[in-house]
């Protein structure tokens, strides 16, 4: 309980310095635990608390597109999804979206940036901005232990994203796709 009260205060922490700069992606796995033990996952429980956002509550493209890529990366480590029986692994997902601000042209005027690009942002916006994030947080559980085993998340501006197909689910892909690099395969 402890190491996991961590790793929230640490992914809250790097949420936070995120602003609307670069895709922020990280994960964490358990550590000690042998991955080859497992074989196959399956969807657990769908999210019982919405993302706050009607554009991707019960959005069957968004829904789609986000599966598909979790499940592309699995099987890319080794892992099949069940056609029967108890699954190894169970994967369940929750994404949210807020309301952020981005203070890089206030920092600017202090003399320090967050960007290589701090001086074109301060010319076309001078203060303090605001946009719309986008955070997904992945979890993969042992079934036989209910035990967390791996949890993936990305953050990234959803500005111009969620009323264009194309541009969410490049969003979507490019998000699973740098979670799970360091997600061990399996056997």
């Amino acid at each position: 309980m402890r190491q996991l009260h961590r790793l929230l205060v640490a992914v809250g922490v790097t949420v936070g310095l995120a602003g609307c700069s670069t895709m922020l992606v990280g994960s964490h796995i358990e550590r000690g635990l042998d991955f080859t033990r497992y074989r196959t996952f399956d969807w657990g429980p769908p999210d019982s608390l919405p993302t706050g956002d009607p554009r991707l509550d019960r959005d069957p493209f968004f829904i789609d597109h986000l599966q598909g890529a979790i499940e592309k990366q699995m099987a890319a480590r080794g892992y099949a999804r069940v056609e029967s029986g108890p699954p190894d692994l169970l994967i369940h997902y929750h994404a949210s979206t807020q309301r952020r601000l981005d203070v890089n042209d206030v920092d600017h005027d202090r003399g320090y940036c967050q960007t290589n690009d701090c001086s074109t942002a301060i010319s076309q916006n001078a203060g303090i901005s605001e946009y719309e994030a986008g955070t997904l947080i992945v979890d993969i559980i042992d079934a036989r232990t209910s035990q967390l085993v791996w949890r993936g998340w990305a953050q990234d501006s959803l500005d111009g994203v969620l009323g264009n197909r194309d541009r969410l689910a490049g969003t979507v892909q490019k998000g699973i796709d740098a979670m799970f690099v360091r997600l061990p395969a399996g056997r």
